[in-house]
Parts: structure tokens; sequence; C-alpha cells
């Protein structure tokens, strides 16, 4: 079995290095193609042993890939990016892995995101399909997909993804997904990445119209739907609006049966409520037990990164909030336990609030 690394790369010098090595153990050829460097990201990759070829942008991100997968001669291609470095795991391991299933599929990694918020730098994790068959190629001009229809299969393959933490490309992106959305109007995968886009820009009210259509043209087996609901939600609870509020209250009964079972789901459930009731407390009292029940449904779901989300939904950010929600109620034993509980994992702002009570 002959598995190689696969890379479309333009000016990586910070990470490419510590992205090579990490992934050169797994691989029998490391493939960078370059689109237009102007530092040592060239030299760097040769240096770790890559093979450098060139390629002209072509305002295309699978005519990149597929260019880069042209050059491949692997049974199996991983594609990874500069900023992208894949945790340990023994190539004995990979190729067991890979030969566990029958028929054609994508083997899936686990990347672990860093990202900044109001509170530092929080992680989330998804499965990403990265390990393709030989002849599988890209299609889309931006956040591109392996063409064809095959099953996703979570490998025992890691990664962490730092990007965020540097760079912000979503002004960059914004022309390409306008124009895929334009091409593409009942696409609701680019509806989606045009909607988040847009709330990663704080540009909330231009987003909402993006989420309505992506909810209305997404089918409910679509892999990136779940998040794309949650973030969905986020959004019409961050404009706030009471007809906002009244949205999210739609959308949670439609989909409390299906994703109910979603820490992720489950927290942002606990935020609705919580707005909806200081909304207007008289009307809406009678949801104030829901809040409670959202985060205790969090901390029994735990974690579960494999089903994607933001790390902390099953464990530490469920325990503060539900502290939270006990120091305001009164209930003060209840919130120095849940307080405890995150601060133990290390969530900085719950050992903040020990200290004040």
């Amino acid at each position: 079995m002959k598995i190689n690394l696969v890379m479309i790369v333009k000016n990586e010098a910070r990470s490419l290095e510590k992205c090579l090595r990490a992934a050169k153990p797994l691989v029998d050829r490391m493939i960078v193609v370059d689109t237009g460097s102007e530092d040592e990201t060239a030299e760097i990759a040769r240096k770790m042993g890559a093979e450098v070829f060139s390629f002209s942008w072509v305002n295309d991100f699978s005519a990149a890939r597929n260019y880069a997968l042209e050059q491949s001669d692997g049974d199996w291609n991983l594609m990874l990016d500069a900023d992208e470095y894949v945790r340990p795991c023994s190539r004995k391991k990979l190729e067991q892995s890979l030969l566990s299933h029958d028929g054609r599929w994508l083997g899936g990694i686990l990347r672990y995101d860093s990202y900044p918020d109001g509170e530092g730098i929080s992680v989330s994790s998804s499965v990403l399909p990265r390990l393709l068959p030989g002849d599988v190629r890209y299609t889309g001009r931006i956040h591109e997909q392996p063409g064809g229809d095959y099953p996703c299969y979570v490998l025992p393959l890691e990664a962490d993804h730092d990007g965020y933490l540097y760079t912000d490309k979503g002004e960059r992106n914004l022309a390409y997904l306008v124009r895929e959305t334009e091409e593409y109007p009942e696409d609701g995968y680019y509806q989606f990445q045009l909607a988040s886009t847009l709330r990663n820009l704080k540009r909330l009210e231009e987003s909402l119209g993006y989420f309505r259509r992506f909810y209305r043209l997404s089918k409910k087996t679509d892999s990136y739907r779940p998040g794309g609901v949650v973030l969905y939600l986020y959004t019409l609870l961050d404009l706030g609006t009471m007809e906002c509020l009244e949205e999210a209250g739609q959308v949670v009964e439609q989909e409390e049966a299906k994703l109910g079972n979603w820490s992720d789901f489950c927290f942002v459930c606990g935020l609705f409520y919580m707005k909806r009731v200081l909304s207007d407390v008289a009307q809406y009292i009678d949801l104030l037990p829901r809040i409670e029940e959202s985060y205790r449904r969090c901390l029994a779901l735990g974690e579960r990164p494999e089903l994607g989300g933001v790390v902390g939904t099953g464990s530490f950010k469920a325990a503060y909030n539900l502290g939270a929600w006990y120091e305001v109620s009164g209930q003060k034993e209840l919130a120095v336990k849940y307080y405890r509980m995150a601060a133990e994992e290390g969530y900085e702002p719950a050992g903040r609030r020990l200290e004040a009570i």
C-alpha cells in the first residue's frame, strides 16, 4: 500500500516545516504544489524531502488540488493544509484501518481547530475527508470537496489546526463564495459557507438570509447541517430581536428530536431559553427550568469530538454555565460545585467566579 501526502501551498513558511515533519512518518512521498509563494515555502519543502511543483493560480482551489493529485501515484492520498499537524499515529495502525472497510470510501481525520474568542482561545472539532483513494478528485472553486458519493469513515488519525489564530481568510473567500452561490443557488452547502463567512466577519444581518436559505435547502442527512443549524441559532441569538428569538424558538422545536443528543445543540438551547425568559419574564417564566435542563443534558452527553462542535460544551463550558445559573438563582452550594468542576478542567473564568463567591 502506497500512501502519499499531497498539498497545495502559498506563503506557508511559518508552519510548513512543522506540518511536514509530523506527516512524514506516515507517507511514502510528500508532494507539495506551490501556487505562487513569495517566501521560503518551496525551499522549506525541499529541505524536508518533499517534491515541489508549481501551479499558476486560476482562482479555483479544486483545479490546484487536482493538479497536485495528478502528480501522485499513491493508492491513498493524504490531503493536508500547511497549518495542520497530524498527531502521532503509527503507519501500521493507519494501514490496518485502511484495510478495515470494503468498497470505495473516504478516510476522515478528526481535526481540532484553535480560534480566538472573547475569553481567549477556544477549540472546536470536526471530521474531514482527507485520506482519499488515488483516483478521487475535487470539485468546487472554494471549500472544495472530494467528488463522488462515497461514505466517510473516521480513521485513527487526528490533527491540530492553528491557522485561525494567525490569519483570517474570510475577506479573501467572500468573493469566491458569492460567485458560487450565484452559480449554484440551490446548493445548501455554499449558502452555509457564505453565511458562516459573513458571520465570522461580524456581518450578522447579512449572514441571516443565507442561513435561512441554507436551512431550507440542506437535507437532514447532510453532514454539515447540524453545525450549520447551531451557527444559525447563535446568529439569531446574537441579533437578539424579538423576531429573531421567535425564529430561534421555531428552529429549536423543529430540530430537538434529531439534534437533542448532541451537546453543542443542547448548549445553544440553554442560551436560547435564558434569552427567551429575559426577553419577557412574565410570558416565558415556564421556560426557566429548561435552562438548567439544557446544561445538565450537555454534561450527561459528555464530550464527543467525533460529532464535531466546540470542545467544552459537553464538559467545562456547560458546567460553568450551570454554575452561573445556580449563582444567579441563589443556589450557592450548587454554583460552587459546578464552577469547581469547570475550574478543575482548566477553565479560567470558573476559577475567577470561585474566588468572587
